[in-house]
């Protein structure tokens, strides 16, 4: 394709055209993914999680500055809420790192939510690739904030920072497993409020009593994001996690469960899409699901119903 061969060759405007081709999940993007592949997996990637409120924009606009100062590009992919009037994302978090604005080495992208309950859009990851494929040294993906579901992340990225406040001590009693499986960093940020060295103790004691099944102890660090305090502390972790990844072997089998969780998901959507086609045109499917629908007969027996029928039409195997 004429866009990717330009934004393999570094233009920026082919890269945000084809952004936006795979945030509206356009017919071309499986072509599009299949001419990236071959220039993928030189991007290491950083995700910055955790509830609303805790500086997530401002954590990753000061890791960015801390990045571009070691010479090495940068991508940002700032998941926002939806806007429930256009479906376009409406915090605008480029506004917060507007200094990097005029930087050739940065670049920035606001993503929708579009409602995912995992605090990332089912699009993030072909949006990682792009930036992977177009030289990006390090991709940031910033998530929307939703607090406790947010386990997309952590099968997106190589190294998750969780970012918490001092106000958040009695919701990490209700995070606590989530937490411990997520975090490759913990972040207390806003550190200088009233709550701050409480909260430390929490997470250390949680990590004493939830040790991880790897031999990576999450460090638990402070910092103020808006007053530029702990952010080099802070990326010295996160080159520490990435040697530990690359020296354990994590980081090689980590990008293989990625890749095959990517594939079954391509198929799901594959198969899903094709059956809602299959029902649509057919009559007597049609008013199988209706049956579901009204609760005249329990989805395990529809779906045997369905099984049979596609076996008898020839869709299926016995």
């Amino acid at each position: 394709m004429e866009l990717v061969e330009k934004m393999l060759g570094g233009a920026q405007r082919p890269l945000s055209r084809l952004i936006t081709l795979v945030e509206r999940e356009s017919p071309e993007v499986p072509e599009i993914m299949k001419a990236v592949y071959p220039y993928l997996g030189k991007a290491y990637t950083i995700g910055v999680t955790g509830p609303p409120g805790a500086g997530k924009s401002t954590l990753a606009d000061k890791i960015t500055t801390v990045v571009r100062n070691k010479g090495l590009s940068v991508g940002i992919i700032a998941v926002d809420p939806t806007s429930p009037f256009t479906g376009g994302a409406v915090l605008g978090d480029r506004i917060r790192m507007q200094q990097h604005y005029l930087d050739p080495q940065v670049f920035i992208r606001s993503m929708a939510s579009r409602g995912s309950r995992g605090g990332l859009p089912m699009t993030t990851r072909n949006v990682m690739k792009l930036l992977d494929a177009f030289g990006k040294d390090i991709v940031i993906v910033e998530t929307v904030g939703v607090g406790q579901t947010e386990l997309d992340i952590m099968e997106t990225v190589d190294t998750t920072i969780v970012t918490l406040v001092p106000e958040a001590g009695d919701t990490i009693q209700t995070m606590k497993a989530g937490l411990m499986e997520i975090a490759d960093i913990f972040v207390v940020n806003k550190a200088d409020r009233p709550g701050a060295d409480k909260l430390v103790v929490e997470l250390q004691t949680m990590m004493m009593l939830s040790p991880r099944s790897d031999d990576w102890q999450s460090p638990i660090l402070a910092t103020q994001a808006l007053n530029d305090v702990g952010i080099t502390e802070l990326y010295e972790e996160v080159e520490k996690h990435e040697e530990f990844l690359k020296s354990s072997g994590e980081l090689l089998h980590k990008r293989e469960q990625q890749r095959k969780e990517e594939f079954i998901r391509a198929v799901e959507q594959r198969l899903r899409k094709r059956l809602s086609r299959l029902m649509k045109d057919d009559d007597k499917l049609m008013a199988l699901w209706a049956e579901v629908e009204r609760g005249d007969i329990d989805p395990y027996s529809a779906l045997e119903v369905m099984e049979d029928e596609a076996v008898s039409r020839g869709w299926l195997g016995k």
